[in-house]
């Protein structure tokens, strides 16, 4: 087990834990499922649940505990930080509106991107994506994106780390197919995504760049197959997604 730094606070990681027990499929939860979810002991869970409820991050309604709104403010005060986000919104609304597709850009947090911008065209999709969501970089043209703009060793390790699954007969799960995709993407500078990550999702996506030329984020376009094919994404939806990541660098670059 790796021993823990002399500064690092057991209790604010156990409270972060408790409050990410919390989810889709248990919203609301007993004193005794938080205990059971988080492998912590009846009474610590106790006290850390009474501790967020005096916060008001946590309510309790009988022997029931759920999450309140407030919870939002945490994630809201990294969103608010991030000093792309206000920028790139109008463009990306402006994009949608132009390709009538969701557009969405994301950050890269360990083996995952997670969703920052989110514009979303009233067409259904099986795929149910809003800002804070996760998907996992390798099998995603925003992940491919922001992989590619790593040095290898570094593209190496994050392989390494993530489960590489098979979500569909269209997933690339060998470590060198990937890096050799990567390479591609790298040269063109652009990634695209054709049923990775779920049967009849299609994707492709630009760098976000900033005043240095770094990578910080990615901006994609995706789509359903029966409405665009492969030849419709690159000559008409890439051109689109470029000259929208284009103005959104050259903004960045001002600042």
């Amino acid at each position: 087990m790796e021993e823990k730094h002399r500064d690092f606070v057991q209790s604010l990681e156990r409270g972060l834990v408790v409050i990410r027990s919390f989810d889709e499929d248990a919203p609301h939860q007993t004193l005794s499922e938080v205990a059971r979810r988080t492998g912590y002991s009846r009474a610590a869970c106790r006290r850390l649940l009474f501790t967020l409820e005096q916060l008001n991050y946590v309510g309790v309604e009988g022997r029931n505990f759920y999450l309140k709104p407030h919870i939002l403010d945490i994630g809201y005060s990294y969103l608010s930080s991030l000093p792309f986000r206000r920028i790139v919104e109008p463009f990306i609304e402006e994009l949608s509106s132009v390709v009538k597709e969701s557009v969405s850009v994301s950050v890269l947090d360990e083996g995952d991107v997670v969703y920052v911008c989110r514009v979303a065209t009233s067409r259904i999709m099986t795929v149910s994506i809003s800002v804070g969501n996760r998907m996992p970089a390798y099998c995603t043209s925003m992940g491919r994106v922001l992989l590619a703009s790593m040095p290898v060793e570094e593209q190496r390790q994050h392989l390494k780390d993530a489960p590489l699954i098979k979500h569909t007969k269209f997933s690339l799960t060998s470590e060198n197919d990937i890096l050799a995709e990567l390479v591609k993407v790298r040269k063109r500078g652009w990634a695209m995504n054709d049923q990775e990550l779920e049967v009849g999702l299609r994707s492709i996506a630009a760098p976000i760049r900033d005043w240095s030329g770094r990578t910080v984020a990615a901006m994609n376009i995706s789509t359903h197959v029966a409405r665009t094919n492969l030849k419709e994404l690159r000559e008409e939806l890439l051109p689109q997604l470029l000259a929208t990541a284009e103005r959104v660098n050259t903004t960045l670059s001002k600042r």
